[in-house]
């Protein structure tokens, strides 16, 4: 899931855990918690663009890591708050802990403001005066005094925030690699989108209502459990609703013949509304799109899968990784740049495959020859100029009007 919610998630993880000892500093702590497995991202410094691919969402969104990684950091964070020099090491990681959100924040609002930085540079001095006054108050007005939490209180902490966000992002298409590093399984429910606003909002609403009550306040603990209990009856409907598209997928299928071997359904962006269908033949990828408020059959547009495109699909390692990422579930274009690999598990914007830009997930290969294919580009999300466009189609679609 994007950023924002699982930072929310996080937060009211931390909430349950020790918001009554510690108030909104087990909010706060549960949110560094929450954001902390997306820091995977950085990866992108230091590795090849196919080997990043792989990485992200891998060892830190797995179970192993949530386990070992609350070890470590609720034994990191007790020692924080007992030492001499509590309040320096404290404003140093809450600066970094500010500079984490705000990049976890700006990856939002660039997916709704794309290349816009005034909203930026907004958030980065709104942060950075918020970070100021707090560590001034909290440390240097002489009015501190240590939380009453234990190591096992903070292991604990970090343990559950860590935790549910690999598990959220389960019910995503994109997946995570759950039992890393025994097994590379991509555990992908894709009932929900990675972005959906009324599963972050009401829950976010939730959260904030929670943080100005009392630590000790019954309320307070009423309000986040509603928020979480609000989350989860909608992804809980967004699971039920993926059994309901399913069926109509299926019955589309058989009704027009088409001798499907496999298919997979994924919502798209921002909604639980629109969906798009996968299909697979011996020979052919067919895509559909459903809104719950179509009155008409679904239909199925038939793309190549062009794999004969493609050299040593078996043994190149670029290939092979591409391949596991995507389920197998893709199609290949040659251009003039060199060779469109399309992510049909995440559909197209058409519905129709109709151009190299038109698939959501992409990846530009180059051939070289003797040393395979290197990845020289991962896109996601639409073309730079054309995304009012694709929201506007979006929302006509989700009114159940066709394109």
């Amino acid at each position: 899931m994007d950023s924002l919610t699982q930072i929310v998630l996080g937060a009211a993880a931390g909430e349950v855990v020790l918001g009554k000892k510690l108030g909104n500093r087990a909010m706060v702590w549960g949110a560094i918690g929450g954001t902390i497995p997306d820091l995977d991202v950085l990866g992108k410094f230091f590795l090849s663009n196919i080997d990043n691919l792989a990485f992200h969402r891998g060892i830190s969104h797995s179970i192993t890591f949530s386990v070992v990684g609350a070890i470590i950091l609720g034994w990191v964070v007790n020692y924080i708050y007992k030492s001499h020099y509590h309040k320096w090491i404290a404003s140093f990681f809450k600066v970094m802990a500010a500079i984490l959100v705000g990049f976890a924040l700006d990856f939002v609002l660039q997916r709704f403001f794309p290349g816009n930085y005034v909203p930026t540079i907004m958030l980065a001095t709104s942060l950075a005066a918020i970070c100021y006054f707090s560590i001034k108050r909290s440390y240097f007005a002489g009015n501190w005094t240590a939380p009453e939490a234990s190591v096992r209180d903070w292991q604990w902490l970090f343990f559950w925030s860590l935790l549910t966000h690999p598990i959220l992002d389960c019910f995503t298409m994109y997946g995570t690699q759950l039992f890393a590093p025994f097994a590379d399984t991509r555990v992908a429910w894709s009932t929900i989108s990675v972005a959906d606003p009324l599963y972050t909002l009401p829950f976010l609403i939730c959260l904030i209502v929670a943080a100005f009550k009392p630590k000790t306040s019954r309320s307070r603990r009423v309000w986040n459990y509603a928020g979480i209990a609000l989350s989860s009856l909608y992804m809980l409907f967004t699971v039920f609703n993926k059994q309901h598209v399913d069926r109509i997928f299926a019955d589309s299928l058989a009704r027009q013949n088409i001798p499907v071997e496999r298919f997979i359904s994924n919502p798209y962006i921002l909604n639980n509304i629109v969906w798009t269908c996968t299909a697979e033949t011996a020979d052919h990828f067919y895509q559909g799109q459903y809104s719950l408020f179509d009155e008409v059959d679904v239909s199925f547009t038939k793309l190549e899968k062009n794999h004969d495109l493609l050299k040593n699909l078996d043994s190149d390692y670029t290939l092979q990784t591409l391949r596991w990422f995507s389920n197998d579930f893709f199609n290949v274009l040659k251009t003039e740049e060199g060779y469109h690999f399309n992510d049909l598990r995440f559909g197209t914007f058409s519905g129709t495959g109709n151009g190299r830009d038109d698939f959501i997930f992409r990846f530009r290969l180059i051939d070289q020859g003797e040393d395979g294919y290197y990845m020289e580009e991962a896109k996601g999300g639409p073309p730079e100029g054309t995304q009012d466009k694709i929201f506007s189609l979006l929302w006509e679609r989700i009114k159940g009007k066709q394109q």
